[in-house]
C-alpha cells in the first residue's frame, strides 16, 4: 500500500503473495504470530475501528482456508504523539504480553516493513526483520530500516524460511 493511503474495508485489503503460506509455516513450526499495527486512519475519521476488527475477521477467514491463522491482533487507533500503544512506542507488545505472558521480547521477532516496526523491535530487545519488498510500496524510512533492521528480505515467505530454518 503506498504510503498516506488507508485500507479502509476489506475490499481494498491485498494480501501480499506467500503470506498465507508463510503464517501456516510459522503456525507448524509452533511459533505464536501476532499482528501489531498503527491504525491512524480511525484517528482521521477515516474508519471506524470496528472496520478493522472486520478486516482481521476477514484474514482469519482466508488465512484458515489455507490452514493458516494468527494467534491475536493488536492495533493503535490513536493519532501521533497521543499514546504509549503507536509503534515505535512499546505499547502493542505490553497489551500482547498481558493476552500472552509466556512471551517475552527477547525470544520474539518482529517482522516489518517500515522504520517504526525496526524502531519497535529495538525498543524491546527484539531481534528485527525487514521486508525489502517492491520500491513502489516501501514506506518513507526504509533505508534507515534496512539498515537497523537484524536481517533484511524480499518478501515475508523468503524471511520465514530463514527463520525457521
Amino acid at each position: 500500500m503506498a504510503e498516506g493511503h488507508y485500507v479502509t474495508r476489506w475490499s481494498e485489503f491485498d494480501p501480499l503473495s506467500g503470506v498465507a503460506e508463510a503464517i501456516a509455516r510459522m503456525n507448524r513450526a509452533g511459533l505464536r504470530v501476532i499482528v501489531v499495527s498503527n491504525q491512524r486512519g480511525i484517528a482521521l475519521g477515516l474508519y471506524t475501528a470496528a472496520a478493522v476488527r472486520q478486516i482481521h475477521a476477514a484474514l482469519q477467514i482466508l488465512l484458515q482456508s489455507q490452514q493458516a491463522h494468527v494467534d491475536a491482533f493488536y492495533f493503535c487507533p490513536h493519532d501521533k504523539l497521543q499514546c504509549d500503544c503507536r509503534k515505535p512506542l512499546p505499547g502493542l507488545f505490553h497489551q500482547a504480553r498481558a493476552d500472552f505472558p509466556e512471551i517475552d521480547a527477547a525470544s520474539s521477532v518482529m517482522i516489518g516493513d517500515s522504520l517504526s516496526d525496526i524502531e519497535f523491535a529495538r525498543r524491546l530487545g527484539m531481534r528485527s526483520v525487514f521486508i525489502d519488498g517492491d520500491p513502489a510500496h516501501q514506506k518513507s524510512g526504509a533505508e534507515s530500516a534496512r539498515q537497523l533492521a537484524d536481517a533484511c528480505f524480499s518478501s515475508l515467505l523468503e524471511a520465514v524460511e530463514a527463520l525457521i530454518a
